[in-house]
């Protein structure tokens, strides 16, 4: 006798994530350190991207792999977007060197966007305040990548001068932060994917589920 399964594929899921400061990119850590666990209870998803335990902001978690391959894959030239907090206000000849490729180990860097913000952003107290110098002033300035060296931002403002003492992303292609706080999550809209994957096509919907199926957002 023949038995005919129906296989029912649930569509992929995808979240834009706040990373507070102090937790690790990843969902397990032996050392008992906070993780996505701790704020992200959404089976079978996975980071797409790194951002470090010191830095803050949007993160991209999905089930798709091929969309996580495209967000990682530096040769899609996906553009990310950070606020930096540097000593110093960076000169000209510093901003210049950012904008068109800082040597790092050997290798430059691509050429970057780079401004000077003239007021402080509008985001939330770091849990853990930065150490900074009394007699040295701060500056925020905003960059936008089109690569993902380890730890590039902070090694960038360090080898022209001007250390980075807090780094919040705040958009990764057409992902943008928005009003997410620290710690919050909202689900991808399917014409933000479509946008990322670049295969959104006139009165085609692309495949995923629905974003207000799932949020920790009150």
């Amino acid at each position: 006798m023949n038995h005919a399964y129906l296989v029912v594929k649930t569509p992929p899921r995808t979240i834009a994530f706040n990373k507070p400061y102090g937790v690790l990119p990843c969902f397990t850590d032996p050392g008992g350190r906070p993780t996505l666990a701790d704020c992200i209870d959404l089976p079978g998803v996975y980071a797409a991207g790194r951002l470090d335990q010191d830095s803050e902001g949007l993160m991209i978690l999905t089930s798709d792999g091929a969309l996580a391959h495209r967000i990682t894959d530096p040769q899609h030239k996906l553009t990310k977007v950070y606020l930096a907090q540097v000593e110093r206000m960076p000169s000209k000849d510093a901003l210049e060197q950012l904008r068109n490729g800082v040597v790092l180990r050997g290798r430059r860097t691509r050429p970057a966007t780079v401004r000077v913000l003239s007021e402080t952003p509008s985001v939330p107290d770091r849990p853990v305040p930065i150490r900074f110098r009394k007699n040295v002033p701060t500056a925020w300035i905003e960059i936008t990548l089109c690569e993902g060296m380890n730890r590039q931002v902070r090694r960038m403002t360090a080898a022209v001068g001007n250390p980075t003492l807090r780094l919040i992303r705040i958009a990764v292609g057409p992902i943008a932060l928005g009003e997410l706080h620290p710690g919050q999550w909202r689900g991808v809209t399917p014409d933000e994917v479509a946008r990322i994957s670049q295969k959104a096509e006139p009165g085609k919907k692309h495949r995923v589920a629905a974003p207000h199926q799932w949020s920790n957002v009150p």
